[in-house]
C-alpha cells in the first residue's frame, strides 16, 4: 500500500490502488479516458469537518485497510465492468492521517452514455464502501473517538 497501483491498459478496470499518498483526480480522470465513452462519471469523497451522523466535529480522521483491500477492489470493480457497459474503470483509496479537505477516495467510470456512467460510478462507490475492508477511525473535538466501517 505504499502508493503502487495496478493498471490494465488492456481492459476496463485502468487503475486500482489503496495508497498512504494524496489522491489525483487527474489521474483518475486521464486513466478513464476513452474515445469510445460518451459519459464520465467521476465521484470525488472528502474528509468533512463533522461526522455524518450525530454532527459531532471531527478534529481527527485516519483509514486503515485490510490486507486484502485492493483484491476486494478489484473483485468490486470487476462485477460493475461486467454489470454495466464500462468503457473504462478507476478507483483509488487513501489510507493513512488525513486532514479535513483531504480526498479520501475517487472513483470514476466511463460509458457510452452518461445514464450507465452515473449508474455503475454509484454502484461502485457503494459497493466499495460496503464491501472493501477499509476502517475509518475518527477523533472529535470533545476527545471522543469512533472506529465507522468495522
Amino acid at each position: 500500500m505504499g502508493g503502487m497501483a495496478s493498471t490494465d491498459d488492456s481492459g476496463p478496470i485502468r487503475l486500482l490502488a489503496v495508497r498512504d499518498t494524496p489522491l489525483s483526480l487527474d489521474e483518475v480522470f486521464t486513466a478513464v479516458g476513452d474515445d469510445a465513452a460518451g459519459g464520465t462519471a467521476l465521484f470525488v469523497g472528502t474528509v468533512r469537518d463533522h461526522d455524518g451522523h450525530g454532527g459531532a466535529e471531527v478534529t481527527g480522521l485516519a483509514y486503515s485497510a485490510h490486507p486484502s483491500a485492493e483484491q476486494e477492489l478489484r473483485r468490486v470493480a470487476e462485477k460493475v465492468a461486467a454489470d454495466f457497459p464500462v468503457r473504462a474503470l478507476a478507483a483509488v483509496h487513501r489510507v493513512g492521517d488525513l486532514r479535513v479537505g483531504d480526498l479520501a477516495v475517487i472513483v470514476a467510470v466511463s460509458c457510452p452514455h452518461r445514464g450507465e456512467a452515473f449508474a455503475a460510478s454509484r454502484r461502485l462507490i457503494d459497493d466499495l464502501k460496503s464491501e472493501v475492508p477499509i476502517w475509518k477511525h475518527q477523533t472529535f473535538a470533545d476527545g471522543t473517538e469512533e472506529w465507522v466501517g468495522c
